[in-house]
């Protein structure tokens, strides 16, 4: 289609900063120029729009002034959580312009308890989820005792925070063996106890718990599956380290820093497969269980897989470890212009 329109739509692009950012902020200077690009080569008009709690209503009135919203904000940022963000998102939605990712989407979809509400679909694993401390503290053990390490998660963070491996030292587990996945972290050896209470605050902001038996195959990387609403936008494949216990060297290693993370359009052959198993299956699955349309699809999401076991055939399975909705970023080349698209196919149909 002709991303082209008559009517010159603006969007506001909100990412999060301090007010020098905010004063000095050009689409030119951002870190997102290259969507600024792709949206003015569509015919929308685009401003960025820092954010943070202090100046929260300049932001406010800044987005009620636009047609549609794009935003890039972490869940948690030096402390800070979304909860103040997304009150005002929600509110500037209900008052004309649309937003990508609505809070009310990323609570559905961007949230670790997606990995347990569809677990089902064939990226799932066996995974649980505890929504009280007092659950947790009752039926993790057990879990833990039957074979294997585990993976804890908490149900909102982002970069490695509240995201634990655990796994039993002896029989009688009272002693187990912990890795935050945190770069920088280090292998602890603690009471079960300690660990559950240790775990306690993720029931606060987050409400619940996510827990999925650990992927032998972690060592072989994750693979960044990057959508722009239904369809594919691109791959990134990286060889992550957390989780893995660091070398001799320690975490600053340069043997425990992560891989870069290899950027790949759409139609790289070898993920071919996962392509279509996303398209065609996965994420129309994960819509109708979450009660999601197309429109409402973020303008850039990803899933996050690591690899399963093979299948007889031999070929590779995929396990969904996460969907990031909050804030997906970097991207491949080929994602800001997937993202106007998607874009401008919003506001056709707004217009109907």
């Amino acid at each position: 289609m002709d991303t082209k329109s008559p009517h010159r739509y603006s969007v506001a692009i909100v990412s999060r900063g301090d007010a020098d950012a905010r004063r000095d902020a050009t689409p030119q200077n951002s870190r997102f120029v290259r969507v600024f690009e792709a949206l003015a080569a569509a015919g929308i008009k685009a401003q960025p729009a820092i954010y943070d709690e202090s100046f929260a209503n300049v932001v406010r009135e800044q987005l009620l002034a636009v047609d549609g919203v794009l935003v890039w904000v972490d869940p948690i940022h030096q402390g800070k959580t979304r909860a103040g963000l997304d009150a005002l998102l929600r509110d500037v939605a209900a008052r004309g312009p649309w937003v990508s990712a609505h809070p009310d989407v990323i609570l559905k979809m961007g949230v670790k308890e997606v990995l347990y509400r569809t677990r089902h679909l064939g990226w799932g694993a066996d995974t649980h989820r505890y929504d009280t401390a007092a659950a947790f503290a009752a039926e993790f053990p057990q879990r833990l005792r039957a074979g294997g390490p585990r993976v804890l998660k908490q149900n909102r963070g982002n970069g490695g925070q509240g995201v634990w491996k655990v796994e039993t030292l002896t029989d009688t587990i009272p002693t187990v063996r912990v890795l935050h996945a945190l770069r920088g972290s280090l292998p602890e050896e603690m009471p079960l106890d300690a660990f559950i209470a240790r775990c306690e605050p993720y029931f606060g902001w987050g409400g619940c718990i996510i827990d999925q038996p650990f992927q032998p195959r972690l060592p072989d990387g994750m693979i960044r599956c990057y959508m722009s609403g239904a369809k594919v936008a691109g791959f990134g494949h990286q060889l992550i380290k957390a989780l893995i216990p660091p070398p001799p060297g320690g975490p600053d290693a340069p043997k425990a820093q992560p891989g870069p993370r290899i950027m790949h359009g759409p139609d790289a052959p070898q993920f071919q497969a996962l392509r279509r198993q996303m398209e065609d299956e996965w994420t129309p699955q994960m819509m109708e269980l979450l009660a999601i349309n197309e429109a409402s699809l973020p303008v850039i999401w990803d899933a996050d897989f690591l690899f399963g076991p093979r299948n007889p055939a031999g070929a590779d399975t995929y396990v969904l470890c996460e969907i990031n909705a909050s804030s997906c970023f970097a991207i491949p080349d080929e994602a800001p212009a997937a993202i106007a698209r998607t874009v401008s196919e919003r506001f056709v149909g707004a217009s109907r």
